[in-house]
């Protein structure tokens, strides 16, 4: 199986694991990695999900060629049937929109080599990017006449800012780690063989805190940023209230007052 899963401690590890194809998902990778994720967001074990691409040349590019080979029936007729059923007649763009998983506990992409195409539009969907040195990022569907079909453009632009995301949209063209450090597509940079090691640290850091905490501000993150002040205020002030009558709260409090490390429950 190209997906490889297990749970450490609190921790996640989601391993895409087909590195003699640049880590490239087919349409049934595609529908493991899916049922995969949405088990995590029901699992309470788990509190934090780290992805990984296997090898050392791609964390991923996307999906596999061949099934952009397969023919398909008219699209508009694919468009309206479910994700899963357009995929069986071997539609796969929307099987790499993670959007409708509504998967609210932080995933953090560790990324080392290629991240490309559908592979970038895969990280761009994750909280938190992390990468090693040698990674390179890049959008180059319009080189080949074609666009990011999982919203890359639109995630990019959220996460860059215009000037930069437009331009490796219209070019096509791959940026390196450190520019992709710069610009604020990845926020740390690490040795190659301590990218998962620094990834499960920094899952392991966020698994520490009150679980249903950290899905709220996952939450009011995805779901109210585009809101104005008075209304996203208004928001924010609802989950605190909801969190406000949950045990982890009084926990956090009262460890805070007896100088101790919290131990939650995510109750």
């Amino acid at each position: 199986m190209a997906i490889q899963f297990k749970i450490i401690e609190h921790v996640a590890l989601v391993t895409l694991d087909a590195p003699h194809c640049n880590n490239a998902l087919t349409i049934g990778d595609l529908m493991h990695l899916r049922k995969t994720l949405r088990a995590c967001q029901d699992d309470e074990q788990v509190r934090v999900i780290v992805l990984l691409g296997a090898g050392e040349r791609a964390f991923c590019c996307g999906a596999h060629f061949k099934e952009s080979l397969r023919p398909v029936p008219g699209f508009v007729a694919g468009a309206l049937k479910s994700r899963e059923t357009e995929a069986e007649e071997g539609g796969y763009n929307r099987l790499l929109d993670l959007s409708d998983l509504d998967l609210w506990k932080p995933l953090i992409a560790g990324i080392q080599g290629l991240c490309l195409g559908g592979g970038l539009e895969l990280a761009l969907q994750c909280d938190l990017r992390i990468a090693t040195d040698g990674a390179s990022f890049g959008l180059p569907e319009v080189r080949m006449a074609a666009i990011p079909s999982a919203g890359g453009v639109q995630y990019l632009l959220r996460a860059v800012g215009s000037a930069h995301a437009m331009k490796m949209a219209l070019t096509g063209e791959p940026i390196n780690a450190q520019e992709a450090l710069r610009i604020g597509l990845v926020s740390d940079l690490v040795p190659a063989g301590q990218l998962q090691a620094v990834a499960l640290q920094l899952a392991e850091r966020i698994a520490g805190n009150g679980p249903l905490a950290v899905q709220s501000i996952k939450q009011l993150a995805v779901q109210t940023a585009h809101l104005p002040a008075r209304d996203f205020v208004s928001q924010a002030n609802l989950h605190w209230g909801l969190l406000r009558d949950s045990q982890d709260f009084a926990e956090g409090r009262l460890a805070f007052a007896q100088t101790r490390a919290p131990k939650y429950t995510g109750t």
